[in-house]
């Protein structure tokens, strides 16, 4: 047994200490180049032509902790809005077009960004720079169909929030885990302003998220950064940049006690959300906490899915994450007691199996284990033009500069059993956490 361990250890150090060195190779491989235009817009070129497409990202650093009591919303408002018509091309043409070239596209809104994605084959790359510039400077704000898509927001909050007990109970937890941050409110909005959301605010907000100088593009694929930069120059830095959104400089208090929360709901069974404050992505813990994730979370053999799915048998599930951010965050921890099982004896064991961490190290293969996983999947984001395009906007907008992605692996080497020690006991306190418990309402 001795033998098989030191053998598993000696394997999974081989293997962390290949990821970690084959990172600057790796940087290396790339053919990355930047560029800012005269307007402020930073431009990122990753050139890949293994296969003759495209990954085109623009990151809006805009997103619902931009938004104020009243305006909540708006951000994901206008992710659905850029897709309504601008000057040159009309209600439903972006798509229609891309399509036509052959393209497809998507978008997200989170609490920090508004993300636009599209892919299409090379040929096509004039074309796109035409639409994006289209709608970045002539978006269209027809009360009709600012109406119209009102109501689609509006339906979507519906049937995606209020239906759903999941996102519920989440949405719940977050509005009383942040007491001053605008953290505390939903990407998508309260239905109340969703309803009376004015066109003076819609235009305020565009103008200020989507100014040039407030986004950053990114491109992978079969193209080189002379095109690049020259249709850039050609299609989006005549376009004038405004003032960008205030900064955001309110900082959540430390919280001073447990707080707990009760949604009563239409339900078969009971669900528990749990949050703890934890740092920003630019934070020195930020590693820490991720291979911790992985240790407590990650698949069948992570600690607590073996506690509470497989030993005790008192959960259908449980799962936990915290993700990058420009602010300090929330290290959710969600479950579902199985029927019949307490939600309080489910609680009991999680908060014990974070004790656990704190007061005993974790053994080596379990940290081996979770720092491969994590780089594992890293380098797996890396395969495609897509996961590039999104991998280099990630690390640009969050860890503010795209280069930090090839010291990630150095970055997960380092994290020591101290370290896991030191950030659960910091961070993963009574007095730290916000409870909320969904129970099934009674007839």
């Amino acid at each position: 047994m001795r033998q098989r361990l030191q053998t598993a250890l000696l394997i999974a150090s081989l293997v962390l200490g290949a990821f970690a060195t084959s990172a600057t190779a790796f940087g290396q491989q790339l053919n990355i180049k930047t560029h800012t235009l005269k307007n402020g817009m930073k431009i990122i070129v990753e050139e890949d032509r293994s296969i003759p497409n495209v990954a085109f990202y623009i990151f809006y650093r805009i997103g619902s902790r931009n938004e104020r009591p009243g305006t909540t919303g708006l951000s994901h408002f206008f992710e659905h809005m850029m897709f309504n018509g601008a000057k040159k091309y009309g209600p439903k043409e972006f798509d229609r077009v891309m399509e036509a070239a052959g393209g497809a596209n998507n978008a997200y809104t989170s609490n920090d960004l508004t993300v636009y994605q599209d892919w299409f084959p090379a040929s096509a790359l004039e074309l796109i720079f035409d639409l994006e510039a289209d709608r970045i400077r002539d978006l269209s704000f027809d009360p009709k169909v600012v109406e119209s898509e009102r109501g689609v927001v509006a339906s979507e909050r519906r049937t995606s929030v209020d239906a759903n007990n999941f996102r519920l109970l989440l949405e719940q937890l977050q509005a009383t885990a942040y007491v001053a941050h605008p953290y505390q409110w939903p990407v998508v909005g309260w239905m109340v302003d969703i309803e009376n959301w004015k066109l003076e605010d819609l235009k305020k907000h565009f103008e200020m998220g989507y100014s040039p100088s407030n986004a950053t593009m990114v491109v992978s694929g079969a193209v080189s950064a002379t095109e690049i930069i020259k249709l850039a120059e050609k299609y989006i830095e005549p376009i004038p940049s405004n003032a960008p959104p205030p900064p955001v400089t309110t900082k959540e208090p430390p919280q001073l006690g447990e707080r707990r929360l009760v949604v009563e709901k239409t339900a078969q069974l009971p669900l528990v959300a749990i949050g703890y404050h934890v740092p920003e992505a630019k934070h020195p813990d930020y590693y820490a906490l991720q291979v911790l994730q992985t240790i407590l979370f990650s698949g069948q053999s992570s600690r607590m899915y073996q506690r509470l799915v497989d030993k005790d048998q008192i959960a259908l599930f449980v799962n936990g994450n915290s993700g990058a951010s420009f602010d300090p965050t929330l290290f959710t921890i969600f479950t579902q007691p199985k029927s019949g099982v307490a939600t309080d004896k489910v609680e009991q064991a999680i908060y014990e199996e974070l004790d656990k961490v704190k007061a005993v190290v974790v053994t080596d293969d379990e940290l081996q284990k979770a720092k491969n996983i994590q780089l594992a999947n890293f380098y797996r984001q890396l395969k495609t033009i897509n996961g590039k395009a999104n991998t280099l906007g990630t690390y640009e907008v969050f860890f503010g500069d795209y280069n930090k992605l090839f010291t990630a692996a150095d970055d997960y080497a380092k994290v020591t059993k101290a370290d896991l020690q030191r950030v659960a006991a910091a961070y993963f306190t009574a007095k730290n956490r916000t409870v909320a418990t969904l129970v099934p309402e009674k007839k």
